[in-house]
């Protein structure tokens, strides 16, 4: 189907689209200026059959700034990071084909659409053209490994396949079923991210008749770690939600509720609680959500998880106080999100390259020695928690903050310790053959010494952090994490007096 054929097609559907507006339907907007050929035939028919996506993408700063326009704005408001545009590129606004049209022959999801190459999924390789200091942080971070973090590291995986699914009672025993793919990809994957394969090509029937299209396998999927058509990793759009890109989405804590909740990650959880997230909710809808640079205490009154974790910050009169950075792990020197104990942050995204001294794929030994070849040093620790006090003393005294970071410290300190003695426990269960330690998953015991670290301590430290009083005390906190040994150490004397 050539594009003469395509234009003509696309004009029949903006008639239809006038009878319609003459029957009562509200009028399209006109599209804006700057439109390559390519996008003006994409959002002539698009905006009829996915009005949804069309509608969206004119909100956006796509739809609106050519990336020459952006390369002419200083160097602390620009959005884009690559000085080297194609020159195809560099007077259109970026529409539909300008990101589906990128780089087809690396794409094994590209298809012939109506006279197009086009990619179904655009990957952060994509991105990479305007955006490539973004993209190149993102590659290196764990949210771009998450999915290979989850299938190379085989005690995850082992999780990963012990606790979705089905199982059946045989005897006095619970059998574990395999879960299907379907399962999992809305467990652990659906954050982690899947692989995205293409598995030749299926025929959709639509308004307009039957189309072919790249049959995807393990998609849709908005897993930050997902392995794209291309062989990139990762994506943007868990964070820039499609098709508007909004920085704005991005910034709030809404976004990053996807998938950092409780039990195990509640960072989101305890932001509510917080007096940050007081002042949030309270006076979100006064501040400035789309400035760049964004300037604190002019543009917000408090920080999010962006402030803090990723986004570029200065004051109202311009000085920089921390550089944005889409590594997300770059600023944190201590990971309270460890496999049974906090350590340093690991030097490497690919955390599963790491080896304790027991030659486990885990930061730390079972008795909290950290793997320390593979987590930043005492010297880079102190200037990435520096980093972050900067953020915290542009409205706090430099008493208030370094007396929190302080507490926060000795609470990591002491729920490792809680967190040794629930391990001492399941190591005394394994010893004396009351539980099998070949899947340290599986059995009421491991649940349990799993509860203590990966539920009860990280919530203590995450309201440490970030100022959650209840999920450090009875929401998930100490309450749990003491009432919690004394149910393993009950279980422990039961198992006994069976035997």
């Amino acid at each position: 189907m050539n594009r003469i054929f395509v234009y003509l097609f696309c004009l029949i559907s903006l008639l239809l689209c006038a009878v319609e507006t003459l029957a009562g339907e509200e009028r399209s907007e006109p599209l804006p200026d700057g439109l390559s050929e390519q996008t003006q035939l994409c959002v002539l028919c698009h905006r009829k059959y996915t009005p949804g996506i069309v509608d969206d993408w004119l909100t956006s700063r796509h739809s609106k700034i050519t990336p020459e326009i952006a390369l002419s704005k200083p160097v602390l408001e620009r959005r884009i990071s690559s000085e080297v545009i194609p020159e195809s590129l560099r007077s259109v606004v970026v529409g539909c084909y300008e990101c589906h049209g990128q780089n087809p022959s690396a794409h094994k999801d590209n298809f012939d659409h109506f006279g197009f190459k086009i990619n179904v999924v655009v990957s952060p390789n994509d991105c990479k053209t305007c955006h490539p200091t973004e993209a190149d942080q993102y590659s290196v971070s764990k949210k771009a490994n998450a999915l290979d973090i989850l299938q190379k590291n085989p005690l995850y995986h082992t999780f990963v396949e012990t606790i979705p699914g089905l199982k059946e009672v045989k005897g006095d025993k619970i059998t574990l079923l395999k879960a299907s793919e379907y399962t999992k990809a809305e467990t652990c994957y659906a954050c982690h991210g899947t692989l995205v394969t293409v598995n030749g090509m299926k025929k959709v029937s639509t308004e307009i008749g039957v189309i072919e299209v790249p049959a995807l396998t393990n998609w849709p999927n908005q897993g930050v770690g997902r392995i794209n058509p291309d062989g990139s990793r990762g994506a943007c759009t868990p964070c820039h939600a499609r098709h508007s890109f909004s920085i704005e989405i991005a910034r709030k804590p809404y976004t990053c509720s996807q998938c950092h909740l409780e039990p195990d990650v509640p960072a989101f959880n305890v932001y509510q609680e917080s007096k940050h997230g007081n002042i949030f909710f309270s006076k979100q809808y006064e501040w400035n959500w789309n400035n760049v640079p964004w300037r604190i205490g002019k543009d917000f009154k408090a920080p999010t998880c962006a402030t803090c974790h990723n986004s570029l910050i200065t004051t109202s009169d311009g000085k920089v106080v921390v550089s944005r950075t889409h590594d997300f792990g770059s600023r944190l020197w201590v990971r309270i999100f460890g496999l049974i104990y906090s350590h340093p942050q690991p030097k490497d995204g690919r955390t599963y390259l790491i080896k304790n001294k027991d030659g486990l794929p885990i930061p730390t030994a079972f008795t909290g020695e950290p793997a320390s070849e593979y987590l930043i040093d005492k010297n880079e620790q102190l200037l990435r928690q520096a980093e972050m006090k900067k953020i915290c003393q542009c409205c706090h005294n430099s008493d208030w903050v370094n007396l929190h970071f302080s507490k926060f410290d000795s609470t990591i300190a002491e729920t490792d310790k809680m967190s040794l003695v629930a391990t001492q426990l399941l190591l005394k269960a394994w010893n004396e053959g009351l539980a099998d330690p070949s899947n340290p998953f599986d059995e009421m015991i491991e649940h349990k010494w799993m509860k203590q670290w990966f539920f009860y301590a990280n919530s203590i430290r995450y309201a440490s952090a970030m100022g959650g009083s209840d999920y450090a005390s009875f929401k998930n906190g100490w309450w749990y994490l003491t009432t919690n040994l004394e149910e393993m150490l009950d279980l422990i004397q039961t198992q006994k007096e069976r035997k």
